[in-house]
């Protein structure tokens, strides 16, 4: 390289005089700086990029968030109807026996006639046929074969023929009524696992409790199952039909000792809980 020419060359120049320029290693160090202040200004830009675009989404979300449901069991309790206190019946009247007419017998004795009481004497014969025998004078209607009435109060009561039970029917009152396995701890972990709340029901802040009836057979299958009532919007009723499908076996009711069919209804309480 020429003397007037190194004062005003760069030193990439200098150091590759002579050199093959094309090899790549003086493009590269030419474009360095340009390249490194490309690099830079990307990556300030994603930065910034990325501080609006989370500045952005705390503004959209500032607003009420919505949690998952809370998920409760609650029993039915069974409504027991007021007995009045009404007065017991009045008792039946009683019914006096018609007086039946009858004549006094004497036994006979052996004595003198001038010694003969007057309400000694025996009866005339015709009179002793349509007249009772007893042990007083009385007066009444002739005996004809009447009976005294039976007082109706005072009678032979039958004790009440015995039912026998259908084991076989669907019943709808039990003694012990049906469960899920476990009792009301494992029902509620059951919930909380499988329950889901409907995206829908949550856009439209959608809650309560839905009832669900179904019958649970004698192996503790269940059937029929239905939504008795509840929200009917936001899709609870669904959901909450799908987790009695999804439950499995039940533990059967019992009636007088056995195992019987009977229907069962479950509440299952959908709640949205905010923060």
């Amino acid at each position: 390289m020429d003397v007037n020419k190194i004062l005003n060359a760069d030193i990439l120049d200098i150091i590759f005089d002579g050199k093959n320029k094309e090899y790549g290693a003086y493009e590269l160090r030419k474009t360095y700086n340009k390249r490194l202040t490309i690099a830079m200004v990307s990556m300030v830009s994603l930065i910034v990029l990325l501080f609006v675009g989370y500045l952005l989404a705390g503004v959209i979300n500032s607003g009420p968030k919505k949690q998952a449901m809370v998920v409760q069991d609650v029993q039915l309790e069974d409504v027991k109807e007021e007995k009045k206190n009404e007065p017991p019946p009045p008792p039946p009247p009683k019914i006096e026996p018609p007086k039946v007419e009858m004549a006094k017998f004497t036994p006979p004795k052996i004595v003198k006639d001038n010694e003969v009481k007057e309400d000694e004497k025996p009866p005339e014969q015709e009179k002793l046929e349509d007249t009772k025998i007893g042990t007083i004078n009385q007066e009444g209607i002739k005996d004809e074969g009447l009976a005294a009435p039976v007082d109706q109060g005072k009678g032979v009561v039958e004790a009440p023929k015995k039912v026998e039970e259908d084991y076989d029917k669907t019943f709808t009152k039990v003694e012990i009524e049906s469960q899920y396995p476990g009792g009301a701890d494992a029902w509620a972990r059951y919930l909380n696992k499988t329950l889901q709340y409907p995206e829908d029901a949550v856009n439209n802040e959608v809650q309560g409790t839905v009832v669900v009836q179904f019958i649970v057979d004698k192996e503790g299958n269940v059937s029929d199952v239905q939504a008795v009532s509840g929200p009917t919007d936001g899709g609870l009723r669904d959901e909450a039909v799908r987790v009695i499908k999804k439950s499995g076996r039940w533990t059967p009711a019992v009636q007088n000792g056995r195992q019987v069919k009977s229907y069962k209804k479950q509440p299952i309480v959908f709640k949205l809980a905010s923060e």
